[in-house]
C-alpha cells in the first residue's frame, strides 16, 4: 500500500508554544513521531509534511493522490478560508480525514465555514494531539478498504 499523507498547514510549526492552552504542548515533531508510531502498529507508512502556504498545500494534495493512498489534512486557518484547497481535495481519488486539535465549533464564529469537511470522509477534533491517531487509523482503514476493493 502507498504511504498515507499527512498534511499540516500554516502555524502548526509554532505548535508546542503557539497558544498552549488551545493547542497543547506537544510540537509538530512530537506529533509525527507520535503518528510514525501509531504506522508501525497499523503496518502502514507515512509521509509528514508542513508548509505555511497555500498553494504548497495544494500542491502536497495532488501528490498525495499520485503518490498516496489516503490523507490526514490538519489545514488549520485555510479550513476556514480556501476553495482551492476543497477543489484540490475534490480533484485526487484518494479519501481524506480531516483533524484538528482543538474543537472549531466551540470556538470563533468565523471557524463555523468549513471547507475542507465537504471534501473529506470524515472529520476528527478536540482531542489534541491524539486528533491525529484517530485520523490516521480512521485513514488507513478506508485506504485498505480501497486496495482491497481495487483487487
Amino acid at each position: 500500500m502507498q504511504p498515507i499523507h499527512i498534511l499540516n498547514g500554516p502555524n502548526l510549526n509554532l505548535l508546542g508554544t503557539r497558544e498552549p492552552a488551545i493547542y497543547g504542548r506537544e510540537s509538530l515533531t512530537d506529533i509525527k513521531a507520535m503518528c510514525a508510531a501509531a504506522a508501525d502498529a497499523l503496518g502502514v507508512s507515512i509521509v509528514f509534511e508542513q508548509t505555511n502556504h497555500e498553494g504548497e498545500l495544494v500542491d502536497q494534495i495532488q501528490r498525495a493522490g499520485k503518490d498516496g493512498s489516503a490523507i490526514v489534512l490538519n489545514a488549520a486557518a485555510y479550513t476556514h478560508t480556501s476553495v482551492a484547497i476543497h477543489d484540490a481535495l475534490k480533484a485526487v481519488a484518494v479519501p481524506c480525514v480531516e483533524v484538528h486539535l482543538s474543537q472549531p465549533a466551540a470556538r470563533e464564529a468565523f471557524r463555523d465555514v468549513n471547507f475542507v469537511a465537504p471534501a473529506a470522509a470524515g472529520s476528527i477534533s478536540g482531542f489534541g494531539a491524539f486528533s491525529y491517531v484517530l485520523g490516521l487509523e480512521a485513514a488507513a482503514r478506508l485506504a485498505k478498504a480501497g486496495a482491497n476493493a481495487n483487487e
